[in-house]
């Protein structure tokens, strides 16, 4: 039968075990406290950094148990050892999938190729970008579908991101050797011109058996209007076209007819052009990729005046701290609104 002092001395060796378990709780509650729950609301966006550092206060956590744990030290190296094979484990047959796409979504807000409402192709798809998610990215296509590409495609896949600063646009035609080169580019350059194109230049593509190809492009300023520019840019290349009486006709279909030789096809112009309203277009296309931007351009100018109503409130007497206070307090309202519409509009998807 055990003696009072060897269950007493048993009794002290858990005690640090016990300890460690109470600090390890107390830590980590308050942790994921400040962390996550005050924070519930902002997204996988914001909470990413926030759960990184949640999982690995967890695993300080479990080394600290073990190491408080009353056992000899080869037993401890076995449980650190058995612990450590596992985590290899997981992480090896995860590789593929959910770890690789962590992997590749940490990779991505490294690297900033691009942000929310930028014009991405990846691969097939073109869009502008929704969402940038933990394991996978969101963007709105042409079609007005959205589109959850994984990571691990986005860095796998080379990523052309359309410049908010201005891009170029173009279109390409065949015309007849019988249009001199000089005449179509001028009429080209008019056409991007009335598109309100900056600095339009025109290439001769190539020169084939019995067309040669025109390329004219331009400057787009205002990227938000990409779908739409290119359509107008293609209906101004046919009016300018048509209204100097340059055909625009298959070479083949010019040699099977049966017209007279100075007989011209072209479209009859309505006296009054209807108006398509083709500028709406890319609003309805990206509608939602379009709230984004703007949430996050909005939430950005939000810290960016907190920041100052901090520097101001340290800066400042008695008698204005009051009413900076209720400042901030504002500020930090409009934020969480703007978070809590968010997570809704996520959910209500």
């Amino acid at each position: 039968m055990p003696s009072i002092d060897s269950l007493l001395q048993q009794t002290m060796s858990f005690i640090p075990l016990l300890i460690t378990l109470i600090m390890v709780f107390v830590i980590l509650s308050v942790a994921h406290h400040w962390l996550i729950n005050k924070h519930a609301d902002a997204g996988n966006e914001k909470l990413f950094s926030r759960q990184l550092i949640m999982l690995g206060l967890t695993l300080v956590a479990l080394l600290a148990i073990i190491f408080a744990l009353p056992i000899s030290e080869s037993s401890r190296n076995q449980i650190i050892g058995l612990i450590g094979l596992v985590i290899s484990g997981v992480f090896a047959f995860s590789s593929s999938t959910i770890f690789a796409n962590l992997l590749a979504g940490i990779m991505l807000r490294i690297t900033k190729p691009f942000r929310t409402g930028d014009f991405v192709q990846v691969g097939e798809f073109f869009g502008r970008v929704v969402e940038r998610g933990l394991l996978d990215t969101e963007v709105q296509t042409e079609v007005r579908d959205l589109v959850a590409l994984p990571n691990t495609f986005m860095i796998t896949h080379p990523i052309t991101v359309t410049r908010t600063s201005g891009t170029i646009i173009s279109t390409s035609l065949s015309l007849g050797y019988d249009v001199h080169h000089s005449r179509v580019e001028s009429l080209l350059l008019e056409a991007a011109t009335n598109c309100q194109l900056s600095d339009p230049f025109v290439h001769i593509v190539e020169l084939d058996d019995f067309s040669v190809v025109y390329k004219i492009s331009g400057k787009l300023e205002e990227v938000k209007s990409l779908i739409s520019s290119k359509t107008r840019l293609n209906r101004e290349v046919l009016n300018v076209l048509h209204g100097n009486e340059i055909e625009i006709m298959s070479p083949s279909f010019m040699n099977q007819r049966k017209l007279p030789d100075d007989s011209k096809i072209i479209p009859i112009k309505p006296r009054e052009e209807v108006d398509q309203a083709i500028a709406e277009v890319d609003h309805v296309i990206f509608d939602k990729a379009e709230e984004a931007e703007q949430k996050e351009q909005h939430k950005e100018l939000l810290q960016k005046q907190l920041i100052e109503l901090n520097d101001d409130l340290n800066q400042a007497d008695n008698k204005e701290k009051e009413s900076i206070k209720l400042r901030i307090d504002n500020v930090n309202k409009k934020i969480k609104a703007l978070n809590t519409a968010s997570t809704a509009e996520d959910q209500g998807e």
